[in-house]
């Protein structure tokens, strides 16, 4: 499956036993030796009482992460086409904080993705105390982010131009800044106008990725939070459009768009 480029590899975990090594992930993740993905999802049932599902989410290197948001659109999707769940609005259990995700009659799926952590040591994020921005010299160069955590941490850097961002050279010097306790994805944003935003993202764990729900979310919190933005936002990523809103501190964040299913297999382990 796909959102917006983002592509995972999604696993019914239900109906079927799944226990996956590091080594087995990587393996998977590979896209000449394996299927390939940014995120491997795992549709698992819930834990509590009062979530329908449990959703947990791997990286290409292995690692288990706490959130991703074009991945929910995706889980929703996958829950819906496999009768699941006939719901239209579904609480699911994360590693990251529990979600609400919604799927209207045109397939559009929005995701309350709860309200964002801007305490340092909740993002976490090395800093005396919390600002809108901080500087941080990244290998010599000076540079001022934005940090916020939607459930997984992000760093926002304000350009002119996205398609000049060194991207490929700062995203991993950023993702592993040592500032960044559990790494961090890398959002780099272009203020086109108040409503529309352009956004490139250097994951943690898989890369530059087409597109990162989680990371437009992020970057409209912080052109919010530097009075840039309206509240209601269009985020233009390399693979397609994202709407993300928020109305301010202490509300939740919502982000909506579309998930597609490229195909189903099976494969040999």
């Amino acid at each position: 499956m796909h959102g917006l480029g983002n592509d995972f590899v999604v696993i019914d975990a239900i109906n079927q036993p799944v226990s996956l090594t590091p080594e087995q992930l990587r393996l998977l993740a590979d896209r000449h030796l394996g299927i390939g993905f940014d995120q491997l999802l795992l549709v698992e049932a819930a834990t509590s009482s009062t979530a329908d599902f449990r959703y947990r989410i791997f990286n290409a290197d292995g690692s288990e992460v706490g959130q991703c948001g074009n991945g929910a659109r995706c889980f929703m999707q996958f829950v819906h086409e496999h009768g699941l769940s006939r719901k239209t609005t579904l609480l699911i259990e994360t590693a990251g904080g529990p979600l609400l995700l919604t799927r209207d009659a045109a397939g559009q799926i929005t995701v309350d993705m709860g309200v964002p952590r801007l305490e340092p040591a909740e993002i976490p994020f090395i800093a005396p105390v919390r600002h809108i921005t901080y500087p941080l010299d990244v290998d010599g160069v000076q540079l001022e982010i934005a940090a916020i955590s939607m459930g997984n941490p992000h760093a926002v850097v304000l350009v002119e131009a996205v398609d000049k961002a060194p991207v490929a050279e700062l995203g991993p010097l950023i993702e592993s800044h040592p500032r960044f306790p559990d790494h961090v994805n890398v959002g780099f944003m272009e203020i086109v106008d108040a409503d529309t935003i352009r956004l490139r993202v250097h994951e943690r764990g898989a890369g530059e990725t087409r597109a990162c729900g989680s990371g437009a979310c992020a970057a409209v919190v912080a052109g919010r939070l530097l009075e840039r933005l309206s509240a209601s936002v269009k985020v233009l990523l390399n693979g397609g459009e994202l709407v993300v809103s928020w109305t301010g501190a202490g509300h939740p964040v919502l982000m909506t768009g579309p998930a597609t299913t490229v195909y189903q297999g099976r494969i040999d382990l």
